[in-house]
């Protein structure tokens, strides 16, 4: 197996590091202990989670050992990062709830059997901290006007940064000391918005003990226009199935721009790169094969062939290519619900398929929204019993949104 760091580079995935000759060198004469941090401030991983997660496998099947921070501790306080405002503070009981959440999605992608990979909670050792004590040892190697240089700072001073996520610079920084100490991690992973609190971290380990440790991270996941990927209508693109389904996690990526295809094939699947640079010629149908197959990969990844299959094949009855109708997102009401003279519009805020009927009132208005091959243009359209029968009502949201609805 060739050296890990020309795979990651060849795919795309390194954005910046603290000594890339070092670095590369280090990854191919010895196994390596890295980390990468995952704060829990939702109740799940997304899709930003799930690039680090592809680099930590592609280091994990090199050889090397990946240790994933688990921010019990960082998690109180919020990254200031990519922030526009301070994020809102949480329980400890949401922190570990969220955390608990986060183990169980993690080793479904990394192997922490046999001690392959480890998942430390950084709350063992940031909420016993003595402030004096960590101020004397570590605040004194900081100094305010470098820290107010850094990006994820800069972009805050206009509206304000509290001095509780000043602090978060330091003990991230903390945390590559300890593991430094504690497991011989010589080198930290993050998306390239943690490059400030990266090189911090590395600049510690060397004040404090004098010695060398590295940093490295990698593209953030973006269009091709340069905007955020994994965001749709209702919100983050979750690895959650019950926050995003796996038809819809599957959609999202079926349906990407053309110019985004090949390069998230690139950053997020595990194909050969011989393989990807045969496609880099495809055009129009083939480029629409290229996106059926991503979007297959992805779901395979984090929800299981099986999922990936029915998604799959519900997309497909959905866009006349056959497949099977029950795979279709789906919805079952009673006569009760949408007897006659019901509106449409209640019935699609019930099921939850629209927010609330000002939402419902807007799209029909604008011409999105579609019953069947009917594009329904009166906001006092009426449902009756009968209309759910069968294979039930096929409700189109936009192009590309569809929930199926029928009688129980």
């Amino acid at each position: 197996m060739g050296n890990v760091f020309d795979v990651l580079k060849e795919r795309g995935l390194i954005a910046q590091t603290t000594h890339e000759e070092q670095i590369r060198e280090l990854l191919g004469k010895e196994k390596v202990t890295f980390y990468i941090g995952f704060d829990p401030t939702a109740d799940s991983l997304h899709v930003g989670h799930f690039l680090q997660m592809v680099v930590m496998r592609h280091m994990q099947q090199a050889g090397h050992r990946p240790i994933a921070i688990l921010g019990g501790g960082t998690g109180s306080v919020g990254d200031p990062s990519g922030r526009t405002d301070m994020r809102k503070m949480m329980t400890r009981e949401v922190i570990d709830q969220n955390i608990a959440n986060f183990r169980k999605q993690l080793s479904r992608f990394i192997d922490f059997e046999d001690g392959k990979a480890l998942m430390i909670n950084n709350a063992d050792w940031l909420l016993s901290l003595n402030y004096i004590d960590f101020l004397r040892e570590i605040g004194v190697h900081f100094s305010v006007n470098r820290m107010l240089t850094a990006e994820c700072f800069k972009s805050r001073m206009e509206k304000g940064l509290s001095f509780l996520e000043f602090n978060y610079m330091l003990m991230q920084s903390y945390d590559f000391l300890v593991l430094n100490r504690n497991y011989d991690c010589k080198l930290q992973l993050g998306g390239d918005d943690q490059w400030s609190n990266i090189i911090n971290g590395v600049d510690l380990i060397r004040r404090c003990d004098g010695k060398e440790a590295y940093g490295m991270t990698f593209t953030l996941l973006t269009t091709s226009e340069g905007k955020k990927m994994g965001k749709t209508e209702s919100g983050a693109l979750w690895l959650d199935p019950q926050k995003t389904s796996p038809y819809e996690f599957y959609q999202y990526w079926r349906n990407i721009d053309d110019a985004d295809v090949l390069k998230c094939i690139k950053l997020l699947t595990f194909l050969p790169i011989e393989q990807i640079r045969a496609m880099e010629s495809w055009e129009g149908a083939q480029l629409n094969e290229a996106k059926k197959l991503l979007a297959h990969e992805l779901t395979q990844m984090v929800h299981g062939k099986e999922e990936a299959d029915r998604a799959s094949d519900a997309a497909m009855a959905v866009f006349g290519g056959g497949g099977s109708m029950d795979n279709v997102p789906t919805t079952a009401v009673s006569a009760a619900d949408v007897a006659e003279g019901t509106l449409l519009i209640d019935v699609l805020v019930a099921i939850g398929f629209l927010p609330s009927k000002a939402e419902a009132r807007r799209l029909i208005i604008q011409g999105g929204l579609t019953v069947g091959a009917e594009k329904i243009t009166d906001v006092s359209y009426a449902v009756a019993p009968d209309m759910f029968a069968g294979e039930g009502m096929l409700v189109k949201k936009g192009k590309k949104v569809f929930h199926r609805i029928v009688l129980e």
